[in-house]
């Protein structure tokens, strides 16, 4: 007869002398963090430039000479804020970047309202993305630009750099969709939830959504995020902030995660429509069909050296959705940098910013002549 295994008693009441221990410091440790103390993207930087909402900031060179000649500019998207790339002290690509001798320069979309719902991506690539660069080259003297565009960003920078070839020396891509049905392939292990949600979504109720709104609600897309990882969402705010909230270290390091996210700004209406239906729905930038302003983009126009950077474990921008951009364009210098993790982990874990950083300067630093 089987019998159950004895409970030492003086381990159990241990455990549970521990547990109130750390609940009763975590209590303290999150009681008295004020939003004041979560910081995030804090490397100092200055306004160069500015237009309506749309703001460009040059950061302060950390190393005392500069290793790349052309300075670099960071494009994110409009569903998020650029500070993902900056999020803390320690695992900072933008930190990384600079230290290692790369003059940055990183435009901040602002926060548009519904006046600017009928904002097109003409708007923010022949328009706003357009005027930063030519005020980069024209306040370093330079002819061309380095450019980095992460997710959303990154769709931008790769119209740019076929529109406007002359004014890129160096294209770098992260975590970017560029076949939005990539997730089809036979070789895809899961489908991105996003390309699942908007393939399943009538372009009339598309229109219908961004017109009652005027704009994307950032809360809709929050939300949308969260679905995407069901249980994860539902035990970080008890099962995980109950595990770390007696470190001090990691309970901020959550939190300023947690500050990242709540931040999400409505993205312009006209622009929404364009990304989910011309995008997402019809996939038209692999079939050089996408329409900016009255111009065509055609991805054999990117000829300049390509960097593509994506996450093996991503779920909301699937690896083939990126890889594929290799298939397109028209460059004969062309780079695949894959990184352990997930979408937001690519920036944010400690595995993934030793490769990252340097990946990216090594590389720049290879094609500086």
């Amino acid at each position: 007869m089987d019998t159950l295994p004895l409970v030492n008693p003086y381990s159990a009441m241990a455990e549970l002398s521990k547990l109130n221990s750390d609940l009763v410091s975590g209590i303290k440790n999150i009681s008295t963090t004020k939003d004041a103390d979560i910081q995030i993207g804090t490397t100092e930087k200055e306004e160069v430039f500015k237009q309506d909402k749309v703001s460009l900031y040059h950061y302060k060179p950390l190393a005392e000479q500069q290793t790349v000649t052309t300075p670099v500019i960071v494009v994110y998207g409009l569903i998020g804020r650029y500070t993902m790339a900056d999020l803390q002290e320690d695992r900072s690509l933008v930190r990384n970047m600079l230290s290692a001798g790369i003059d940055m320069y990183v435009v901040d979309w602002g926060s548009p309202s519904r006046a600017d719902q009928w904002l097109t991506l003409d708007d923010y690539i022949n328009g706003y993305l357009h005027d930063c660069i030519e005020h980069i080259k024209a306040e370093q003297g330079v002819d061309k630009v380095n450019i980095l565009g992460i997710c959303e960003g990154g769709v931008f920078s790769i119209c740019y750099s076929a529109l406007y070839p002359d004014n890129v020396k160096n294209l770098m891509t992260s975590i970017t969709p560029v076949d939005f049905h990539g997730d089809q392939r036979d070789d895809c292990l899961s489908h991105g939830y996003i390309n699942l949600w908007t393939r399943n979504l009538d372009p009339a109720d598309i229109d219908l959504m961004v017109e009652a709104y005027g704009n994307m609600p950032g809360e809709l897309m929050g939300m949308v995020f969260q679905l995407m990882t069901p249980m994860k969402s539902l035990t970080k705010y008890n099962l995980d902030l109950i595990n770390i909230a007696q470190d001090e270290k990691k309970l901020m390091n959550f939190l300023r995660m947690e500050k990242w996210l709540a931040d999400r700004p409505d993205h312009p209406g006209a622009a929404a429509k364009q990304w989910f239906k011309d995008l997402y729905q019809d996939n038209k930038l692999i079939k050089n069909e996408l329409e900016i302003g009255d111009q065509t983009i055609n991805l054999t126009d990117v000829t300049m050296p390509v960097l593509n950077v994506f996450a093996l474990n991503d779920h909301i921008i699937p690896p083939q959705c990126s890889m594929a951009l290799k298939d397109y364009v028209g460059t004969k210098d062309y780079t695949d940098l894959p990184l352990p993790g997930g979408h937001v982990g690519v920036f944010v874990s400690g595995k993934s910013q030793g490769i990252l950083g340097k990946g990216i300067v090594d590389w720049l630093t290879e094609r500086d002549a």
